[in-house]
């Protein structure tokens, strides 16, 4: 017995969206192929891997260390500011824009996450909004950074919180969903 008030999903619609063009398609091949370059570089060539996001049309600043097992799935959607660090494991999902301030440090096992679905069409078509992560910010260790959200300067991100909405500039928020629990 099926629910009138329902939503019908579409997912033979959802796997026929055209989500990107042609030119994004030809450089997620591309960077599919250098991925393994970045990955298993050792750990001590921060800007070799820094070159690589480069060459791929990232824009990294001055001594920045992004360690090998970091994911970064699409390097021309990334900005980091200078003297920033990425850690081991931190998945940068970044389907929509991810700009990463100076001073800021992403701890091991972070996800920021810029893309989602529309669950209001049938089809699910993807949506990319945009994520800001300003400077002498810290994301602790697991914690996770929502779609279209945005972390002041010098807010801190409390282990395993996950954040949905903006923080406020100097704020310690953590839980789930985040909360401010105190100031910097």
């Amino acid at each position: 017995m099926s629910d009138p008030n329902a939503i019908q999903q579409d997912l033979v619609a959802h796997r026929n969206n055209i989500n990107y063009p042609r030119h994004v398609m030809v450089k997620r091949v591309i960077w599919g192929a250098l991925k393994p370059l970045f990955r298993f570089s050792p750990r001590k060539l921060y800007s070799f891997r820094n070159w690589l996001l480069t060459r791929m049309g990232a824009k990294i600043g001055k001594n920045v260390i992004i360690y090998p097992q970091a994911e970064v799935i699409f390097p021309w959607n990334l900005t980091i500011g200078d003297h920033s660090i990425v850690s081991w494991d931190v998945k940068i999902y970044n389907l929509g824009p991810i700009t990463i301030g100076e001073h800021t440090l992403i701890s091991q096992g972070v996800q920021l996450c810029a893309g989602t679905h529309d669950f209001r069409q049938p089809n699910l078509p993807l949506r990319t909004p945009p994520i800001k992560v300003g400077s002498g910010v810290w994301l602790c260790a697991g914690s996770f950074i929502g779609p279209g959200v945005s972390i002041a300067n010098n807010a801190v991100v409390g282990a395993r919180a996950i954040v949905v909405r903006d923080v406020e500039a100097g704020v310690i928020v953590a839980g789930n969903p985040a909360k401010v629990i105190g100031v910097r």
